[in-house]
């Protein structure tokens, strides 16, 4: 039971009590589920009000759409010009519940992007200030993405960063680019491993369903699509209470042959999304993007090494492979 509303947690955001009401109290898992189906709505709706950050990294960072890349929201510095000769890698992201709606992590996106990073995530701007939410109008966005979705803003930056004309042109790098999700967008996000193009895996509050859970919409995927898995790859997870939580443990526990880490913070499924400058979570990412994307030794030390800072952190605990 806990394995089907766990999917429709993923794909759709929230569940009926009566559902929730069938689960083990005994299992984190389920008591995860019975807080964010009593939580969730009013937080997303709370969330969805609160400014909008601008980072805490160097460049200051804003949220905007192009007309040359419909069905998409770009995170990057809002002052260009201040990254000066430095390039920027690319974060693609995909939305929690596989929404339309791409500022619902907004914060994390924006965190991201201040640290000198081009972020985009598939949709459009339906949470925020000044916009109205209610339950139904953040339920109406959710499984309206597809993965196919997150191939494309990859193709648009390779064209505009040899574009002349944009405001992008030479400023990025190309050659590194990280793929994430949160939840139904961490599945999404898992369907490209193998693909050339990316540099490292970021896997948050998600994993692949067993095979004994029904398989629906972007959620399908097998478990031996982790075998093609070729880059480094960070699993974030909310500790035992997160819904995700043993699938995500299951996908690393099969990660054998890249250099991977799985980092826990005890918050559930929520994460730390909408907190402001995206929380601890995203200062974590920040770290693994730093490292895997642009070689920082200073990062690195983060994950590597028994007095890693997420080792000695009492918030986080740490597992790796090959690292």
């Amino acid at each position: 039971m806990l394995r089907y509303v766990g999917i429709v947690i993923l794909m759709t955001g929230w569940i009926s009590g009566a559902a929730a009401a069938q689960l083990s109290p005994q299992n984190p898992a389920a008591a995860g589920l019975a807080r964010e189906i009593a939580e969730g709505p009013a937080r997303a709706i709370r969330d969805g009000e609160a400014p909008d950050s601008k980072g805490s990294g160097a460049y200051p960072a804003m949220k905007h759409q192009v007309t040359g890349l419909p069905g998409h929201v770009i995170y990057q510095p809002a002052d260009l010009a201040a990254l000066g000769a430095r390039k920027m890698p690319l974060y693609i992201f995909g939305n929690g519940a596989c929404s339309e709606d791409a500022a619902s992590s907004r914060q994390h996106l924006l965190e991201i992007a201040s640290h000198g990073y081009l972020a985009i995530a598939p949709g459009g701007i339906y949470s925020g200030p000044g916009i109205a939410m209610t339950v139904e109008s953040i339920a109406k966005h959710n499984s309206k993405t597809a993965h196919t979705q997150l191939g494309e803003p990859i193709d648009w930056a390779i064209a505009e960063n040899a574009r002349r004309a944009s405001p992008l042109f030479g400023r990025l790098d190309i050659s590194r680019i990280a793929v994430s999700g949160y939840s139904c967008g961490g599945i999404q996000a898992l369907k490209y491993a193998g693909d050339p193009r990316v540099t490292t895996l970021v896997i948050m509050n998600s994993g692949i369903l067993d095979a004994s859970a029904p398989q629906m919409g972007e959620m399908k995927a097998d478990k031996s699509l982790l075998d093609t898995i070729n880059v480094p790859t960070l699993y974030v997870l909310g500790g035992p209470s997160d819904i995700a939580y043993p699938n995500g443990m299951d996908d690393f526990a099969r990660l054998k042959a890249v250099p991977s880490a799985m980092i826990n913070i005890d918050v559930g499924h929520k994460g730390t999304y909408g907190e402001p400058n995206g929380g601890a979570a995203a200062q974590a990412v920040v770290a693994w993007l730093d490292w895997q994307l642009r070689g920082s030794k200073t990062a690195s030390t983060w994950f590597v090494g028994k007095d890693c800072k997420l080792c000695t952190d009492k918030k986080w605990t740490i597992d790796r492979h090959n690292m």
